[in-house]
């Protein structure tokens, strides 16, 4: 039976995992008309993704999910140990500790959090409910075609139930697939996954509440013995997860294919552990997989069909990559479908969204082929490794153990999450930009275009709160421009021209206001001019001596976003104000960051007298914007 009523969306999302989730939940918090379906009953019950890396958290934090996460008391990561064969004799022992997340990685949770993918992604699902959408299962999708002459809904998408075999169709204006690894929408575009590496391991992972002996059994471990591999998660309720390696090319029976047993996969446990002992009082999930690096060709055809998380790249999940990966594919799409649709941007800058994020896919690719390699090593005979351990001293290459310690240690600040660097291209400024102005990244500031902007803390002027300056400005799709005005008495003149120019008819704040003015509310704090700006401005003189009411009315109008840069650091006590320092501004010389809606620094410019600041910065944003800013045609 084929229903006849043909209902139309923004966007319909095939496959309600954790890139699919989250790219709803931010358009449909943007006001798209949002569909997401899922041919599985239910969502996630046991096993899957389970590691939420320092950066995400930072993403569900600025989304207002992180409470919602933290309310399941998940396992909390601080500390990786690293165990390896006694040096005489069988067994294990500790070899070294390392931190999770290590001070030059500039998190600000530095940690990582360990939780069922069940539960995360149920916190997805009720943000989605509130916003009038709820998961449509079960639904398979069974075909779609693109009919790019039929505007503005050209995408028809057929489903079907997968018990009734009812069908339904929808017009939409976008197709995402969250559908994983296998997916139906990859293969009907004929685009191929290009493996990296080939299979060269087999593993089990089996997620269960245990009794042990073992020390480190709530911490975060990797175990290397002359038996195999181990890596150890906490997580929530008692459970530990285990990834056991059951395979290997060198034996002479491998078959990549392998299956195992529960009790295969806990007998080959009990043997790597020697001679410590364990037991399991329940098992919760349990499976086996092959370890195989690909990447999707390509990760769109036509900016209106598009795929992200495991439909464009696998991987190990031994560095807890998959599900953070998917959320970082996630929110680069939706706050770039969200500047087009809304009128702001033009449609090209979509192509971004592939660059930047396959770029990313293929230096994660890398990293776990030798991660991966490395930990799944078996280490040599006791004999062999003294052998290893003399050509240490002579200046040869490193043994196993070490050459793996190094390899987590070199990756802990991508692997976090915060190591993410987008290449230059119109959002993220470089010399190439077609924007050009000696304005344009100011001497002595030290950020750079397409990575997160440091997190830091400053003093609101209107409450006295200390605050996290970085989430001051919720992830609503708009960009961030952080003034950094030092004293004010030095900055005055230059912010009264800022501000001056933004009140020009054709700057980036004059030409893109709200629809209906009037209907903005006093009490709008992020957004009260334009639906694409906020404004933070901070000063490095003592809170009483900021007058907001002093400040030109444009920005005066952002009361509870001006700030006084006094929350100290006492390992940067001689660098004056803290903020200011660590993004490279002087207090008598100031600076404005734009951050793009997803965190990451789109430009740095000189706060300066006159039009300059403005001028650059209608350049800028002229570059992709559909309408002409400063008087200058758009340029994309």
């Amino acid at each position: 039976m084929v229903t006849n009523t043909i209902e139309v969306y923004d966007i319909v999302v095939v496959g309600a995992g954790p890139v699919g989730l989250l790219l709803a939940t931010c358009l449909a918090r943007f006001g798209f008309r949002t569909k997401v379906v899922d041919k599985r009953h239910t969502p996630t019950l046991t096993g899957r993704a389970d590691g939420i890396q320092p950066r995400s958290l930072d993403i569900l934090r600025n989304l207002g999910l992180k409470r919602a996460i933290m309310a399941h008391e998940p396992a909390k990561v601080y500390e990786v140990a690293f165990w390896d064969p006694m040096r005489e004799g069988e067994g294990i022992h500790r070899t070294s500790i390392s931190r999770a997340c290590p001070p030059f990685v500039e998190a600000r949770y530095p940690f990582a959090t360990c939780l069922h993918q069940g539960l995360i992604e149920g916190v997805f699902i009720a943000d989605l409910r509130k916003n009038g959408v709820e998961v449509e299962r079960p639904l398979a999708i069974v075909n779609f075609s693109n009919d790019r002459n039929d505007e503005p809904h050209p995408v028809e998408v057929i489903l079907e139930h997968t018990e009734s075999g009812e069908q339904q169709t929808v017009k939409t204006k976008y197709l995402f697939s969250g559908e994983g690894a296998k997916s139906f929408i990859r293969e009907r575009l004929g685009i191929q996954i290009h493996h990296k590496d080939r299979v060269m391991n087999v593993w089990g992972v089996m997620d269960g509440v245990v009794e042990t002996d073992f020390p480190d059994i709530k911490m975060k471990c990797t175990i290397h013995s002359q038996q195999g591999s181990i890596m150890i998660i906490p997580r929530e309720n008692n459970l530990v997860r285990l990834y056991i390696q059951l395979a290997t090319s060198s034996d002479e029976d491998f078959d990549p294919h392998r299956q195992a047993t529960v009790v295969e996969v806990q007998n080959a446990a009990k043997q790597i552990l020697k001679p410590y002992h364990i037991e399991w009082e329940r098992i919760e999930w349990y499976s086996t997989y092959p370890i195989d690096q690909g990447i999707a060709e390509r990760y769109t055809l036509d900016n209106r069909v598009f795929m992200g998380g495991d439909c464009c790249h696998t991987h190990s999940p031994k560095a807890g990559q998959g599900m953070n990966t998917a959320f970082h594919d996630a929110l680069n799409l939706a706050w770039k479908l969200h500047l087009v649709e809304s009128g702001f941007a033009n449609e090209s800058v979509l192509d971004t969204y592939e660059s930047e994020r396959k770029m990313i896919a293929e230096e994660l690719l890398d990293f776990d082929a030798r991660y991966a390699a490395l930990f799944s090593r078996r280490l040599p005979p006791i004999s062999k490794r003294a052998s290893e351990k003399a050509d240490i001293a002579d200046g040869h290459e490193t043994n196993a153990s070490e050459e793996f310690l190094n390899a987590f240690k070199e990756s802990q600040e991508f692997t976090s999450g915060y190591g993410i660097a987008y290449h230059g291209n119109v959002f993220n400024w470089s010399l190439l930009h077609p924007a050009q102005s000696l304005v344009f990244d100011p001497s002595g500031h030290k950020l750079t275009a397409g990575r997160v902007m440091p997190h830091t803390d400053v003093t609101r002027v209107a409450d006295a709160n200390v605050v996290k300056l970085e989430h001051e400005i919720p992830l609503n799709g708009s960009f961030r421009l952080f003034v950094f005005a030092g004293k004010p008495d030095y900055s005055k003149q230059a912010l009264t021209d800022f501000a001056s120019n933004l009140q020009k008819q054709q700057s980036f704040l004059a030409v893109y206001p709200h629809q209906d003015a009037r209907s903005v509310s006093y009490h709008e704090r992020h957004n009260p001019h334009s639906p694409f700006f906020s404004i933070c401005i901070i000063f490095t003189a003592p809170r009483s001596q900021i007058v907001i009411e002093s400040l030109p009315p444009l920005l005066s109008r952002y009361r509870e976003h001006v700030y006084t840069d006094d929350v100290m650091c006492p390992a940067m006590q001689d660098t004056g104000p803290r903020a200011h320092f660590k993004m490279g501004f002087s207090e008598d010389r100031g600076g404005v960051i734009v951050v793009r809606p997803d965190g990451h620094v789109s430009c740095v410019v000189g706060l300066v007298e006159g039009s300059g600041t403005v001028d650059a910065l209608n350049q800028y944003f002229n570059a992709f914007s559909t309408k002409r800013l400063g008087g200058v045609q758009s340029r994309l």
